[in-house]
């Protein structure tokens, strides 16, 4: 049975490799401004997104490029929800002046953690995106508190699971600061995958499996032997019979 899912990934953060990454994306999600990128860096990355047909996304996060947007700021509603605004509507021109349209949003970083366990940051969220267009996606994990305020709301969201990172049993991200925290085997990466897919399950460092659905999987453009892992996720998924769209 042929399946369809979406490979994604986090662009415009100043590593410059997107030109080698998008060949085998079918979204991507651009910093605007938060903790990354500029209107140069967006037009870059989003000319390249057209020319190979990759879904465009923002990608908004607290406004700490100190920080990589990695830290919780404590902003009143009102300024998280005006940065928010902003950042997401630089890019909303930036595709508006090359005859594109954004596909959907992703949070980054600190935000993207918060916005999955408190729901006034996932309720300024939903609202910021709702007010630039309610047809807009969001792009969020399974069972988080943003996801289901969204739908509750209207908005169509996106399950987001992650290849190339292991998960906690509470289906949290390990660590960073863990060994651990990161899958470099491309064979690793694509049965984490291909788990994910047909089981709607995924294995934890604790051993065991916890139910997670997910409809565009997340892999990191600053792994090392990510372009290798890519071309080898896309060469076993379609081997697999499943579609990446």
């Amino acid at each position: 049975m042929n399946k369809s899912i979406d490979i994604n990934c986090d662009l415009g953060e100043g590593l410059g490799n997107e030109a080698l990454l998008m060949p085998y994306l079918s979204s991507c999600n651009i910093a605007c401004g938060g903790h990354a990128g500029d209107i140069e860096t967006m037009t870059v990355v989003v000319k390249l997104a057209k020319k190979h047909s990759v879904k465009i996304g923002a990608h908004p996060s607290f406004p700490d490029k100190e920080n990589f947007g990695r830290k919780i700021l404590h902003l009143s509603s009102l300024d998280l929800y005006k940065t928010l605004e902003d950042q997401i509507k630089t890019l909303v021109d930036v595709l508006k002046s090359m005859g594109l349209k954004l596909n959907h949003v992703k949070p980054h970083g600190a935000l993207y953690n918060l916005a999955s366990i408190d729901k006034k940051t996932a309720q300024i969220i939903v609202s910021v995106i709702k007010s630039i267009d309610k047809n807009l996606i969001l792009y969020a994990p399974y069972q988080s508190m943003i996801s289901k305020i969204a739908i509750t709301d209207g908005l169509k969201v996106m399950y987001e699971g992650f290849a190339d990172r292991n998960y906690n049993e509470d289906l949290t991200l390990v660590s960073r600061k863990n060994d651990d925290a990161i899958i470099h085997d491309s064979q690793q990466i694509f049965e984490q995958v291909f788990g994910m897919i047909f089981k709607e399950k995924v294995g934890t460092i604790d051993g065991v499996e916890v139910e997670l659905k997910v409809d565009t999987f997340c892999i990191h453009g600053d792994h090392e032997n990510v372009i290798e892992n890519l071309k080898f996720l896309n060469y076993k998924l379609k081997q697999n019979s499943i579609n990446i769209m």
